[in-house]
């Protein structure tokens, strides 16, 4: 006599979400719109755990931009040649002059990795996401604006 035993699969629970490590990045960009034409550099730290964003946007040997803050105590956007000064409790109530609008830090994350937002498109990629992300669409005054970046340094960021 056989005799066959059939275990049932052990039920094991989803391991929970990891949130993804800070990301440093710099991208070299150009942009073309109703401000004229120009080139320079982005740099970018981000972490979509806590909300934290440094951004820096260099050009003509000047720090054009500057967006900082986090989840917990909002965002400050400064941008001296546009006379922009202005703070909001989430990224999504600010103007960001040459970018698209995102709503987050996670969505600009997303937008970075994968090339996946409004008016976005990707030229160019690697294994390690899009190398090259061009982006059309419109100022506040509804004038077309592009910005073009071509990303130099990727890093994942130890806590």
């Amino acid at each position: 006599m056989i005799l066959f035993f059939q275990a049932t699969p052990a039920q094991t629970a989803p391991a929970p979400a990891v949130p993804a490590a800070p990301v440093r990045a710099q991208y070299g960009w150009g942009y073309s719109g109703p401000d004229g034409e120009g080139t320079g550099t982005l740099s970018l730290l981000m972490d979509a755990a806590t909300g934290k964003l440094v951004l820096e946007l260099h050009g003509l040997g000047e720090r054009l931009v500057l967006l900082e803050g986090d989840q917990a105590s909002g965002y400050h956007v400064l941008a001296p040649r546009q006379k922009l000064d202005q703070r909001a409790a989430t990224l999504a109530d600010l103007p960001l002059p040459f970018l698209p609008q995102v709503p987050s830090v996670e969505a600009l994350l997303k937008l970075l990795r994968t090339g996946e937002g409004p008016g976005v498109t990707v030229t160019k990629k690697d294994a390690t996401g899009p190398l090259k992300l061009h982006w059309q669409g419109q100022d506040p005054k509804g004038l077309t604006e592009q910005v073009w970046l071509d990303r130099k340094r990727w890093e994942d960021v130890g806590r």
